[in-house]
């Protein structure tokens, strides 16, 4: 089986598993959960774990008058910008190019997580997240999930929880 971005004994990227260990989560890398096909979408994701897309933690770069900032979003939903911009009291907010995303977290799009990254950045944790007992997020690659319930994981993200989801009409 190929273990893409993971160290041999787990399916999770090595920097996401040195980030459970600081936080005193090791038992979590049992609980990653890999695929032969990526999961670089919400729906990829949901339909791999069989669970409903708005369980998926989407972990999203965004850009605030230049600086990064994390936004985690359940994948169902999509971000507001104007609400994240609003939050931050931001002039404007836009995504992140691909090139950012990995200079500022050490992952590719699609498999970001919600912690673990290379460098401290603020972080926005949409309240609709909140909804669900547990939840999935990417473990550092495009093949690997892990589960954790939504309070854990928006604290050790170090998020603050804000309604930043565009409304629907």
């Amino acid at each position: 089986m190929s273990n893409p971005g993971g160290t041999p004994d787990t399916p999770a990227h090595p920097r996401f598993v040195e980030a459970l260990r600081e936080l005193g989560l090791d038992d979590l890398t049992g609980q990653v959960r890999t695929f032969p096909d990526a999961t670089r979408t919400a729906a990829e994701a949901a339909a791999a774990v069989g669970c409903g897309l708005s369980e998926i933690v989407k972990s999203l770069i965004f850009e605030a008058d230049g600086v990064p900032v994390l936004v985690l979003m359940d994948g169902a939903s999509r971000v507001d910008v104007e609400r994240v911009r609003a939050e931050l009291g931001a002039g404007t907010v836009k995504r992140a190019r691909a090139e950012l995303v990995r200079e500022t977290t050490g992952y590719a799009i699609g498999g970001v997580p919600p912690f673990g990254h290379r460098t401290r950045t603020r972080v926005l944790a949409d309240r609709g997240l909140l909804d669900h007992d547990v939840v999935w997020a990417a473990a550092g690659t495009p093949h690997a999930v892990f589960p954790m319930d939504p309070k854990s994981l928006v604290r050790h993200a170090g998020g603050t929880l804000v309604d930043v989801r565009e409304r629907t009409a």
